[in-house]
């Protein structure tokens, strides 16, 4: 029987793989294509997680696509808002035909002579294993695991009588009235989960061994309510995509250049927001500065309010051991609760767990160095698709379909088979991601390299990236390119 062939595969079908097959469709539409998902549903992320107030740490207007206008005002959406955006792009687009669900792909081998993947995936649902050959490969499928979370052991939780829960797993029938909960973190879900259970709750506490940086911003955008009445949607996204895409960047080189201003700043706004002799040196003034790792962003300072009504109350310290009824801090307190929330993070997985290797032999991901944050050093066709630290997911993520798309195009036009990226002359050793947060600096092992120079450094920069991916040249010290030829692999270097 012979192995079905797609021009490109899509490895997941959240919002990069989404995305990717629209942009696909719209600049190559000659091109066949199948989106490969682990899960039976469309949303990844967003449809993974589904633990109380979950949200974009991100403004809408930037992690929505740049092609389908997000048409409410809401900034700051729920999951829910978010899963059914996805969705209804894919179903707009008629994207959902192409995605073959219970697919988790194991494995992609690249033959030289052919020119061509064979993936290799198995059915979650019949366990069944699939082959599949494609011109290019693309791994959509983030950058952590879906299956578990970074979860430490603590000493004495033999010993808890009550309920423990990592919110990647959250029970659908979890009820919190009356109970007091301890929520472990100082991230993203932390200070997302906290306001968002208080309300039912006794009381809920947010234990952090760190604090973060956390700052309100408006649930709804100001600028895309005043144009919604104004102008048609089409011209509208893009004035406030604009526009919070350079407030964010302001903020961000703000953060890095002037990291003391910044850290005063940050502590000022913070300080407004809390109760009255709040200890703000305590609990919210983090030991690194500004952006070393991401900023925690809550809508309409819904944090800062369930502190000020007194539902929920913040402990910062080490934890020396669990008890029956709580967690005995090393500082001597004890937190009463009947319900302990391990937000303790994430664990990376890049490219889904899946392995490379090129005729045969395994590539090393560590090895290589990161072409435009998309590519592999020596690995033909093949795109990482994995958004920004420092802004929203979708705008890199938008860059790099939009530039597999001109990249694929520039191969038919020229004759070539492959786009090959090699590393620099001069080597490169820094890390991929420039952050100190624990699920990254865990992770950084197992994750390419990046230069000290474009094209192989990642900028985090989208108003640079807009001119390098959108506008700047294919062609390039960091590319070459190969025609099928068996006389040699490689034809073309460009200097």
């Amino acid at each position: 029987m012979a192995i079905e062939h797609v021009d490109v595969l899509i490895v997941g079908a959240g919002l990069s793989g989404i995305g990717a097959a629209c942009h696909l469709q719209e600049d190559c539409p000659g091109k066949t294509y199948a989106i490969l998902e682990s899960r039976g549903a469309i949303g990844g992320t967003w449809d993974l997680f589904r633990y109380p107030g979950i949200r974009s740490d991100s403004d809408m207007f930037t992690l929505g696509y740049a092609f389908r206008p997000w048409k409410d005002s809401k900034s700051i959406a729920d999951g829910e808002a978010i899963r059914h955006y996805i969705q209804d792009t894919a179903r707009e687009y008629g994207v959902e035909k192409n995605i073959r669900f219970h697919h988790q792909v194991l494995s992609a081998d690249w033959s030289s002579e052919d020119s061509r993947w064979t993936v290799t995936a198995r059915r979650s649902d019949t366990g069944e294993t699939v082959q599949l050959t494609c011109s290019w490969l693309s791994a959509c499928s983030g950058y952590y695991r879906y299956d578990e979370g970074f979860r430490p052991t603590f000493e004495g939780e033999e010993r808890f009588s009550g309920e423990v829960i990592h919110p990647q797993h959250w029970p659908e029938d979890f009820d919190a009235t009356g109970k007091r909960i301890v929520v472990i973190g100082s991230g993203a879900t932390a200070v997302t989960l906290v306001p968002s259970l208080a309300p039912d709750a006794q009381h809920v506490t947010m234990l952090q061994r760190t604090p973060s940086y956390v700052l309100s911003l408006p649930g709804r955008d100001p600028l895309a309510q005043w144009l919604r009445n104004k102008l048609p949607a089409k011209l509208a996204y893009p004035i406030v995509r604009w526009k919070n895409v350079l407030l964010s960047t302001l903020l961000f080189q703000f953060s890095r250049r002037r990291p003391a201003a910044a850290r005063k700043l940050i502590r000022r706004l913070t300080q407004k927001q809390l109760p009255e002799n709040f200890d703000v040196d305590t609990h919210f003034n983090p030991p690194y500065n500004p952006w070393d790792q991401r900023l925690c962003l809550v809508p309409d300072g819904d944090l800062f309010r369930t502190l000020r009504r007194g539902d929920a109350s913040i402990a910062t310290g080490r934890i020396a051991t669990f008890t029956a009824n709580g967690v005995q801090l090393e500082s001597g307190e004890h937190l009463d609760a009947d319900v302990i929330v391990t937000a303790t993070g994430l664990n990376l997985l890049p490219m889904g767990g899946m392995s490379l290797s090129l005729d045969g032999t395994p590539v090393d991901v560590s090895k290589t160095v990161s072409y435009k944050g998309m590519m592999i050093s020596g690995v033909p066709n093949f795109t990482m698709v994995i958004g920004y630290t420092n802004a929203s997911w979708t705008l890199k993520a938008d860059l790099v379909n939009r530039y597999v798309c001109r990249l694929i195009g520039h191969l038919d036009a020229e004759g070539y088979v492959s786009a090959t990226p090699v590393a620099p002359p001069e080597g490169a050793d820094l890390p991929f991601l420039d952050l100190a947060s624990g699920y990254v600096q865990r992770s950084l092992d197992n994750l390419p390299k990046q230069g000290s120079r474009t094209p192989w450094r990642l900028h985090q920069n989208y108003i640079r990236d807009v001119q390098l991916m959108r506008r700047g040249p294919l062609e390039d010290e960091g590319m070459t390119f190969q025609r099928r030829t068996p006389a040699t692999r490689i034809e073309k270097a460009v200097a």
